[in-house]
């Protein structure tokens, strides 16, 4: 990582902000593996197709996004031929943060300023709806920060202590982190690449961005938002799949 100031190579901000989506799919998927199934879980069919499908059918459903880039490993041919409703960057690191830091820098080469907002979305949340990714672009296009999807933890929060209960901790205040994850993208890089100079673990965007000193803002998301980790997730996004698909049916004539 290079570059710690944004906006030195780009100047003022040239128009409008834009709205780019980025889905990091670099990982192996190791959790989600088992019962003899191979290969990173986001290229596991669900519902017909492969996973990952589902998450980018979602976003192509956002017309107000300018480009969704799907940030692969080298030598990762699973989307060729290219399908024409993103793009794919085989720049993906050892990390889901390298990989997330190495698709912003594609951006930048694609023209992207960092101005724009970057959305930064999970692969493996499959269920994401376009009017979930609506509601978060309008909670945050006006935001000094940017923000987040998540939702209110709903069950009794434990400490453990060698596998035993230590303690039970105030729930009110909680929130569970979801993607996507909306940021400026000057200042996302920026933050990724502090944090890895600092050698700081970065578990979400949000996460980097916050040890700016800065607060970004929680937009309720929905339950159905999980990310498909263990093999037992990929029964129950395909049910809920198949619910939706149902809902959607046209009425029959009679």
């Amino acid at each position: 990582m290079t570059d710690s100031t944004p906006f030195a190579s780009s100047g003022r901000p040239s128009g409008p902000p834009r709205f780019w989506a980025l889905i990091p799919c670099a990982g192996t998927g190791s959790r989600a593996l088992g019962g003899g199934v191979l290969g990173p879980k986001q290229y596991q069919p669900l519902a017909g197709q492969a996973l990952v499908l589902h998450t980018l059918a979602a976003f192509a459903g956002v017309p107000r996004l300018h480009a969704t880039w799907v940030v692969v490993t080298q030598g990762d041919d699973f989307f060729a031929p290219q399908d024409a409703t993103f793009f794919v960057a085989a720049c993906g690191g050892d990390t889901r943060a390298t990989s997330v830091f190495n698709g912003l820098t594609q951006l930048l080469n694609e023209g992207a300023q960092p101005h724009d907002w970057v959305l930064v979305h999970d692969a493996a949340r499959c269920l994401i709806t376009p009017a979930q990714i609506d509601q978060l672009i309008d909670a945050c296009q006006h935001d000094e920060v940017g923000a987040l999807l998540a939702l209110p933890l709903p069950d009794t929060l434990k400490q453990a202590a060698q596998g035993r209960v230590a303690g039970t901790l105030e729930r009110a205040d909680k929130w569970l982190a979801q993607t996507p994850q909306m940021f400026r993208l000057g200042v996302l890089r920026q933050a990724l690449e502090q944090a890895q100079q600092a050698g700081v673990a970065v578990t979400d965007e949000s996460s980097a961005v916050e040890a700016l000193g800065l607060s970004p803002r929680l937009v309720k998301g929905s339950a159905q938002n999980f990310k498909v980790t263990y093999p037992e997730d990929f029964a129950l996004a395909s049910a809920i799949l198949a619910a939706r698909q149902t809902e959607n049916l046209p009425e029959r004539k009679v």
